[in-house]
């Protein structure tokens, strides 16, 4: 089936979503939730004196 130039400018497409891109978009979300735990535990830890020493 051979579609002529009127009928090529009237093909409508939809949103393609795949589950690489949505894992990758949870990976990012995840990352960016151990990052804020990692330094909200560092503050804690600072401000209460319970900084272990190197």
């Amino acid at each position: 089936m051979e579609l002529d130039k009127q009928q090529l400018l009237m093909v409508c497409g939809g949103i393609n979503i795949s589950g690489t891109l949505i894992s990758s978009i949870v990976k990012g979300i995840n990352a960016i939730l151990g990052l804020g735990r990692s330094v909200g535990t560092a503050i804690r830890r600072i401000g209460s004196n319970n900084i272990c020493s190197l």
